[in-house]
């Protein structure tokens, strides 16, 4: 496991948190929050550095986890009036996916005109459109997180990337079945437990291999 995304999910756990005891958007019971507070409540809680926020801060933002809106307000002063602006940092409907693990209230789905109740599985659709099965929610977040790794890695070329990521989705639409086609997954996992050589995608297949491992018999 990529030593960042504890951190990351500690992060994303205290907006998560905020959010849902917040009164109002902004303030000291805000879902919204200043930087400053930011790495002071994550200090408290974890013993969190300022680097280490900043930098795991910025990937979740830059992945949509998190994101920022500004309030600008007058201030005045001797000479007159300067306008002033305030960052605040809020948790996103997809870092509220992932600590929950979806909701009906999603945008519209991929499988938009099946009746997804009326499959007779325990089906839950999630933030990105997709359906799984519950019972394998943890692999298709860990699938997940493998894809994001895939595309961002800088060893692979780009078509590699979109070849690894294409596989990926396909085992991940697998697990939507009651009963997922292992044939279809052993032959798409072939190709991807080889990733495991290549740098910064160690761990995520690892993951992957563990949670996949029933499937794969």
């Amino acid at each position: 496991m990529n030593p960042n995304d504890r951190i990351r999910e500690q992060i994303l756990q205290y907006f998560y948190d905020r959010n849902a005891a917040a009164t109002s958007r902004t303030g000291k019971k805000g879902s919204g929050v200043k930087i400053s507070d930011v790495k002071r409540k994550l200090k408290e809680r974890h013993g969190l550095k300022q680097p280490q926020v900043m930098s795991n801060l910025t990937y979740l933002i830059d992945n949509e986890w998190v994101k920022t809106f500004d309030i600008q307000k007058t201030v005045t002063v001797r000479r007159g009036t300067v306008p002033s602006t305030t960052t605040f940092y809020e948790v996103t409907a997809k870092g509220i996916d992932r600590i929950e693990g979806g909701s009906q209230f999603e945008p519209r789905s991929r499988y938009a005109g099946i009746s997804i109740t009326a499959t007779g599985s325990n089906i839950i659709t999630l933030g990105d459109g997709n359906v799984v099965n519950s019972e394998f929610n943890d692999l298709h977040r860990a699938l997940g997180d493998l894809k994001d790794a895939i595309t961002s890695n800088r060893v692979l070329d780009e078509s590699q990337k979109l070849n690894f990521a294409v596989d990926v989705e396909s085992i991940r639409d697998q697990l939507a079945k009651p009963e997922p086609n292992r044939g279809v997954i052993r032959q798409l996992w072939g190709a991807l437990e080889n990733l495991a050589t290549i740098e910064g995608l160690t761990a995520g297949v690892a993951r992957v291999h563990e949670l996949l491992s029933p499937l794969l018999g």
